[in-house]
């Protein structure tokens, strides 16, 4: 597959990831450019990837083949519409802004470009992101390959096979490390509380997490299985699972994960 020239229409953490992967994966600096309204961080982002920075998103626009949206959701509309006159046939659209709609971004850009849709989460910050993809039908196979590529500079990335699935993703994959999060806070937590230092619980419970992923992430085990493995009966970790078991673990899980997926739509309506 022919490398394509990369423009990004805001150059935040997420684009410095995106870029900085890209380059690690082989892509050329020359290959790369972007633009962004803090022209101190646009600057300092070029010098250490060594990536042109251009003075607007037109110029971005004239040089690359495909333009990664990555402005906040609210200033989309009036960043698509201002970017139209310069959108062309040959171009490919990929946004990673959350709640913003293909067709939205159709009615803002006019025409009919060729728009994917991607929601990726915050360890592509680390080169550890899942992202969700989809596509609308002007894309062609070789465009797909290209933002695949684009995206799993920075993690994994699943093709979705309809739009309404990107609501799915933001609760699994684009809120999730937030979960995890939110346990770990909970264990170091209790941790202390059982006369562990805060040092001592921060480093066993995070390193406990990075274990567990890196074990569920190479089994051949699914998680249940891996659970059940290592749950002896009459044991410690029993006890735990029991705890959580009676606590309605699973359904607070559900609910939380239906409850972001609902926020999800909300916000794609406002934002259309």
């Amino acid at each position: 597959m022919t490398q394509p020239t990369i423009g990004f229409i805001g150059a935040g953490n997420m684009a410095a990831s995106l870029i900085g992967g890209l380059v690690a994966r082989g892509f050329t600096p020359q290959q790369l450019c972007a633009a962004d309204p803090n022209a101190a961080g646009l600057q300092a982002l070029a010098a250490q990837h060594g990536i042109h920075a251009c003075t607007s998103n037109a110029e971005v626009a004239q040089r690359a083949d495909i333009l990664v949206l990555a402005v906040k959701p609210q200033v989309m509309k009036a960043v698509l519409t201002d970017l139209a006159p310069s959108v062309q046939s040959k171009h490919l659209i990929l946004s990673i802004a959350a709640g913003i709609s293909m067709a939205s971004m159709e009615q803002w850009l006019g025409g009919a470009p060729a728009i994917v849709r991607c929601m990726p989460n915050t360890p592509a910050l680390v080169q550890q992101g899942a992202s969700g993809l989809v596509a609308n039908a002007r894309v062609s196979a070789v465009q797909r390959e290209q933002a695949e590529a684009i995206l799993k500079a920075v993690g994994i990335a699943l093709w979705l096979d309809n739009e309404t699935q990107i609501d799915a993703v933001t609760a699994v994959s684009g809120s999730g490390p937030a979960y995890f999060f939110l346990l770990m806070e909970a264990m170091i937590a209790a941790g202390e509380k059982l006369g562990l230092s805060t040092e001592a619980a921060r480093a066993l419970t995070l390193q406990t997490a990075l274990g567990a992923a890196q074990m569920a992430c190479s089994s051949e085990f699914d998680p249940a299985e891996l659970r059940r493995r290592v749950t002896s009966p009459g044991g410690t970790t029993e006890r735990a699972i029991a705890h959580f078991e009676q606590q309605h673990l699973r359904t607070i899980v559900d609910d939380a994960l239906q409850a972001a997926s609902t926020r999800s739509q909300e916000l794609a309506q406002q934002l259309s």
